[in-house]
């Protein structure tokens, strides 16, 4: 897929059905429960609809989506451990041994792992082989990759979630496998955001438990990534080509996939929610398909969550990555449609109604 097809694609996806959002809502306030109880949960009943199409009482197949890839950054010493973790946990993803693997597993999830730029040659049952090139470049000392490349990385994100869509998934995860991404992640957001050599702080944390002296070569390299590579803010592309990872980008054309096949798309942490951010920069109406699960423990992460108007669920201190937070999350939105199905109407549990007219007044309480 070129750059125009891309960008024509990503150009189709629409609005939620008001309409069924506007269903769910008299759904909710027919339920035998105070205005709005419910809270998080309520307003993830009018999304799902709203995304839907009608009120929405399930999630049906659930399916988190991993992109693997390595970053070239590594040379700067940026990363805790070696660049070989990315080819062997890739491989545990699909053995259900890591822990997005065993989380998948125990909430009912499907896991389906992409290598989109492993700095090494894997063969292994059930992964899906979409190899762009062996890493990327190190970010410190010019660009990331081509802008060929970050369109192929996007459309090959693109087409994965619409094939899980096509598959009948009703909700989609999307996580990654790649040392050294938040590095990348953290030059990504900067970029995005237009931010100085002096404010780049702001957005580069210890990752999975850097030194001093690791933060310091991070901070420096993300700094030294921008001005060399001078990425175009305005531009997501530009900014996924030069400073990017193949992950990223490949999640950000995930999470435009979700949005256009209509499907809910959960946000795992740091890194993940810089790629929902790149995806909702090339179309603000995908921001409407998104959801966050936990707030992680990465820097970084609450700007670009403000950005999009999101409210992670779960406050549970995570900083793993691979969508790891994706499964819970589900369970949380699964337990959201089961309001919508199972809870008694007013009328269902006989209860006279007279009462909320007193309760609906604004400063009634």
């Amino acid at each position: 897929m070129d750059e125009a097809e891309l960008m024509r694609q990503i150009g189709a996806i629409g609005p939620l059905d008001k309409d069924a959002w506007q269903a769910a809502d008299r759904r909710l306030e027919a339920l035998a429960k105070p205005p709005g109880s419910l809270g998080e949960l309520e307003e993830m009943v009018r999304r799902l609809s709203g995304i839907r199409g009608g009120v929405c009482t399930g999630l049906g197949r659930k399916c988190v989506l991993v992109f693997s890839a390595d970053n070239g950054v590594v040379e700067e010493g940026v990363a805790s451990c070696p660049q070989s973790i990315t080819a062997a946990q890739t491989i545990n993803m699909i053995r259900g041994v890591t822990g997005v693997g065993v989380l998948a597993r125990h909430y009912g999830a499907e896991l389906r792992v992409t290598d989109v730029g492993v700095n090494a040659d894997l063969n292994y049952p059930g992964l899906i082989c979409r190899k762009i090139r062996r890493g990327t470049g190190n970010i410190a000392r010019g660009p990331a990759m081509t802008r060929a490349e970050a369109v192929l990385a996007l459309s090959i994100g693109f087409q994965t979630a619409c094939a899980a869509a096509r598959d009948g998934c009703g909700v989609l995860g999307v996580g990654e496998m790649g040392i050294g991404n938040t590095t990348t992640s953290s030059a990504v957001l900067a970029a995005l955001q237009r931010l100085d050599r002096q404010q780049v702080g702001q957005v580069v944390g210890r990752g999975a438990g850097l030194t001093d002296d690791g933060y310091r070569k991070k901070l420096e390299a993300v700094q030294n990534a921008l001005e060399v590579n001078q990425p175009d803010g305005k531009d997501p592309i530009d900014v996924l080509c030069k400073v990017g990872g193949l992950d990223i980008a490949a999640m950000a054309g995930a999470f435009l996939g979700a949005a256009f096949s209509r499907v809910p798309a959960v946000i795992d942490g740091f890194i993940s929610v810089v790629a929902a951010l790149a995806a909702v920069r090339l179309n603000p109406l995908a921001r409407e398909y998104l959801f966050a699960s936990h707030q992680s423990y990465e820097r970084g992460y609450r700007m670009a969550v403000e950005e999009l108007g999101l409210r992670p669920c779960l406050l549970l201190g995570m900083r793993l990555g691979e969508g790891s937070g994706c499964p819970i999350m589900f369970s949380v939105m699964e337990g959201a449609c089961a309001v919508a199905r199972e809870m008694a109407t007013f009328e269902q549990a006989s209860i006279n109604t007279d009462y909320l007219e007193a309760i609906r007044i604004p400063g009634a309480f």
